[in-house]
């Protein structure tokens, strides 16, 4: 089991020396661990290059199975230990508000139904607060963007679409064109207003929050068009077709990170798959 959490780590984390401070072992033993397992299995799995790692055809069936055998492990060992060894205490959970409204609430339900004895502290705010906590040690795991917590803590990463959102009486045509954006320090607030200029829309900010409720009241109100995750378009807003003089907007990066040494925590574990399966169904993929 522990050649496979290894493998399955450096596939998360990209090399094998980021998924040896993840797992807090050596990298010799991590390398040792894939060597073993490339033995037993009589093939590849993995190709090691200055840029890191990446599956082989072999590696990617293998990546399936050893994700679910390490599940079952984890879920066997506590079914045996019995109710008194289930994972129980705090865990501190860093968030983007973003995906607080969307994807974290029915994750929250299953895992409080999985692990009754866990408390879970959520600290929701923007990357850059967020990442000082997670420098002084107080983040557990952190689901927003990639940069929440250092790059070897990253477990799982995708790119998910923006789309514009504004009141249905929105004037679209408006010159400079009113915006309703969140404030800096937002990492998704410079890309688009970097979209509007090269389609040549000049611009001005009517309203500006680091509240996504906020934003969401000031679209729906009318101030100001905003870009919005596709889960997060208030009730009432429209969101206006490409043809309508607005430009397709950047593709905006989510993450899971998790704070080294936690590869075992059975807890985690749990939030990250819920967390994961939760984003897969909330928040399209990239095309």
């Amino acid at each position: 089991m522990a050649d496979l959490r290894s493998f399955a780590a450096t596939v998360r984390a990209g090399s094998i020396t980021r998924a040896a401070a993840a797992l807090r072992v050596s990298q010799p033993a991590v390398s040792q661990r894939i060597q073993r397992l490339e033995q037993t299995a009589g093939e590849r799995i993995l190709i090691r290059d200055p840029q890191g790692a990446r599956l082989t055809p072999a590696g990617e069936t293998l990546l399936a199975y050893a994700e679910r055998m390490l599940a079952l492990h984890d879920e066997a060992r506590s079914s045996i230990a019995g109710p008194h060894s289930t994972p129980s205490g705090r865990r501190t959970i860093g968030l983007l508000e973003d995906l607080a409204i969307t994807t974290f609430p029915a994750a929250l339900a299953d895992f409080a139904v999985l692990h009754p004895r866990v408390d879970l502290e959520v600290i929701v705010g923007s990357a850059a607060p967020l990442r000082k906590l997670a420098d002084r040690g107080r983040l557990d795991l952190a689901f927003g963007g990639p940069s929440v917590m250092p790059e070897a803590s990253v477990r799982w990463q995708r790119q998910v679409p923006l789309t514009w959102a504004c009141a249905p009486v929105f004037d679209l045509l408006a010159d400079p064109l009113p915006l309703v954006l969140f404030s800096l320090p937002c990492q998704w607030r410079q890309p688009v207003l970097d979209a509007l200029s090269r389609h040549g829309r000049r611009w001005r900010i009517a309203f500006q929050s680091t509240s996504v409720h906020a934003v969401q009241a000031a679209i729906a109100a009318g101030i100001g068009v905003g870009a919005l995750l596709v889960g997060n378009v208030p009730a009432g807003a429209v969101r206006p077709a490409e043809q309508q003089g607005l430009p397709l907007l950047p593709m905006v990066d989510i993450a899971i990170s998790r704070r080294a040494g936690t590869d075992t925590d059975q807890a985690l574990n749990s939030l990250e798959r819920l967390l994961r399966r939760a984003a897969t169904t909330d928040t399209p993929v990239s095309p």
